[in-house]
């Protein structure tokens, strides 16, 4: 007996939301990762602006190209301010999702057991 077409969409419909909902912590360290690098590169594109822009103190004053630059920059500052908001639920998402983890790592033993894996030639006298 074969699944009708319809539920079959709705049972991949489903499942969609629910991976979407479910979204792996590494993909999301990824993503934060991601949004940093764009908050830095922003960052410096806002500073490259306000080092190029020129106060209007006895130099020529041409108010279109004034408007530009500061046009440019509170886009450059809006896009910055969105970015630290997505940053905010990212880390908040992690955080959700590594709430029940131990936060204490585990312990590193060495691999030839409790005492070494040559413990005779670490022991003094020992050849």
């Amino acid at each position: 007996m074969t699944t009708p077409p319809l539920v079959t969409a709705v049972f991949a419909a489903q499942q969609q939301q629910q991976a979407g909902r479910d979204v792996n912590t590494a993909s999301l360290c990824r993503i934060g990762q991601e949004t940093v690098q764009d908050i830095v590169l922003r960052t410096m594109e806002i500073f490259q602006l306000l080092r190029n822009m020129q106060l209007p103190n006895g130099v020529t004053y041409h108010p279109n190209t004034h408007q530009d630059r500061l046009g440019k920059l509170q886009e450059h500052l809006r896009m910055l301010s969105v970015l630290f908001r997505k940053l905010r639920l990212v880390y908040d998402k992690c955080n959700e999702n590594c709430a029940g983890m131990d936060a204490t790592p585990p312990e590193v033993r060495p691999r030839g057991g409790p005492a070494g894996p040559s413990s005779n030639a670490l022991a003094p006298g020992g050849q």
